[in-house]
């Protein structure tokens, strides 16, 4: 892994990733109003890459227009900004950070690895018999308060662990079958994975086997998948 970088050049890259977001959506909001048609397609062509053009209730209209928008240039920024502290990285040793459980216990994400087994994060419920599964509750990447979507389940970012167990509580509703976690309000999970806003990783033997790109545009569960088929 690399090491440490000294604040001044975080601070530096961080001013870079500022300006070259903040160009990029201006760029992208004046091709907006200048071609809206051309860029509806572009960002439809986009959403093929993940789930959001396969539910028939959450239409373009609903997701499309927030592109470009200054909640948009914000949660970006974020994103962007947090991928710099990112300490996972494949063949290394993995970050084992501290997660919550619905009870209120603090947990480390090695706790989930059972002998030599492996474990996924963020993703569960096929290959039970060769893998665990984990899901990580981190922070919303569309909150209401934030860089919202239309007909979109209305949560607020969380101000307590409190308001992120309540989310979460939505995801166990629809019975993931694996454990699920809440990342701390530090969000040392989803920093130290670069996780903003999903991902999937693979551990094994307490090192990271598998990076998955980050969502929702290079989200691909069936790389997932794939590995572990080699694995039967």
């Amino acid at each position: 892994p690399r090491r440490p970088q000294p604040c001044w050049a975080v601070f530096l890259q961080k001013i870079l990733i500022l300006l070259h977001v903040t160009m990029c959506v201006v760029v992208g909001k004046t091709m907006m109003i200048l071609f809206p048609n051309a860029m509806k397609r572009y960002i439809l062509k986009q959403g093929e890459k993940s789930r959001m053009n396969k539910n028939p209730k959450f239409s373009y209209e609903n997701w499309g227009p927030t592109f470009f928008s200054f909640k948009y240039l914000l949660f970006v920024l974020k994103v962007k900004w947090k991928r710099l502290e990112d300490e996972a990285f494949e063949g290394h040793p993995a970050p084992n950070t501290p997660v919550v459980t619905f009870n209120g216990e603090v947990r480390h994400l090695f706790d989930f690895i059972q002998d030599n087994r492996s474990l996924i994060l963020n993703f569960g419920s096929y290959f039970s018999s060769i893998a665990d599964f984990l899901i990580i509750y981190i922070e919303e990447a569309h909150a209401e308060d934030g860089w919202a979507f239309k007909n979109n389940i209305v949560i607020k970012n969380h101000r307590s662990l409190e308001d992120r167990k309540i989310a979460a509580q939505f995801l166990q509703k629809n019975n993931p079958l694996c454990p699920v976690v809440l990342d701390t309000m530090e969000n040392l999970s989803s920093s130290k994975y670069a996780a903003l806003p999903e991902r999937l990783y693979l551990l094994q033997g307490g090192k990271v086997t598998y990076k998955g790109g980050v969502g929702p545009w290079n989200y691909h569960p069936q790389e997932i998948r794939t590995i572990l088929e080699k694995l039967k």
